[in-house]
């Protein structure tokens, strides 16, 4: 069994901004077809920064952690930062994952990205971008954030 961090257990249990944006501004949809978690992100923004964010997660508690720190991490961030926030930084802000979690935070991170993505295309006029199955990872790419 995985062990987890007090912060991964804090934000599992006591996720933050869950929730749906009505008329969100981007959305990006995830689904993990290995594990079956499902991760999805709102955001609403304003001046090119993320002025409000929430998200629906179905699936275990490191998805639910993770989905819940992303949105923490880049609430009131431009869209430039919020681009560059990867699975290693999800999962340092969680004081670290097991690594056969680590998936958990390519999720969050991926949906967060799609979200701007989304909200790129619509800006430009090509309308919402849609679901889309979880991009590929190096398997080994996560092996130093394991934290006992």
């Amino acid at each position: 069994m995985p062990v987890y961090s007090e912060k991964v257990m804090d934000h599992f249990q006591n996720p933050r901004n869950v929730g749906e944006i009505e008329n969100a501004d981007g959305v990006g949809e995830l689904g993990n077809p290995t594990c079956g978690d499902i991760m999805k992100i709102y955001i609403k923004v304003k001046d090119d920064k993320i002025d409000d964010i929430k998200f629906k997660t179905f699936g275990c508690g490191a998805a639910i952690a993770t989905s819940s720190m992303v949105t923490e991490l880049v609430k009131g961030k431009t869209l430039e930062e919020a681009e560059r926030v990867s699975n290693e930084v999800v999962a340092e802000a969680l004081d670290g994952l097991p690594p056969v979690k680590m998936h958990c935070s390519n999720l969050a991170a991926d949906a967060l990205h799609l979200a701007v993505e989304d909200y790129k295309a619509r800006k430009a006029g090509k309308g919402p971008i849609g679901r889309v199955e979880t991009p590929e990872h190096d398997e080994n790419e996560h092996d130093l954030l394991e934290h006992a």
